[in-house]
């Protein structure tokens, strides 16, 4: 399986958060997993990178949302200088607006959920 380096934004260490159980699930699947957000802390011992601080990540191939679409806006622009191949828009964080900039910029968006991509393989 090739491993696919995936920034998870929004990302927690409160283990009953989607945004956890999808870090967690990525490492179970051998994806390099980059936890990035405001809040402070170790997603399974990596530390969670603060977004303000729009830390520079290279090769990164998927950006899986977990923030509300109200949240997204400010950091439009930082996110799509990491240049990923996708961004996926988890349930509840859709954003038509941020869709049409990232297919503009030739990345593709996707509507579905990280947790059932990965265990159905279509991650």
């Amino acid at each position: 399986m090739s491993n696919k380096k995936t920034v998870v934004v929004g990302a927690t260490n409160n283990p009953s958060r989607y945004a956890f159980l999808a870090a967690e699930m990525l490492l179970n699947y051998n994806h390099e997993m980059v936890p990035i957000g405001i809040k402070k802390g170790e997603v399974l011992g990596t530390s969670i990178l603060d977004i303000n601080a729009k830390p520079a990540l290279s090769d990164v191939d998927t950006i899986t949302l977990y923030i509300s679409p109200q949240h997204q806006a400010e950091h439009y622009d930082y996110l799509l200088s990491l240049k990923p191949r996708r961004f996926i828009f988890n349930p509840g964080t859709e954003n038509p607006e941020f869709e049409k900039l990232i297919e503009a910029s030739g990345a593709e968006a996707i509507q579905a959920c990280t947790l059932v991509m990965l265990r159905t393989r279509q991650f």
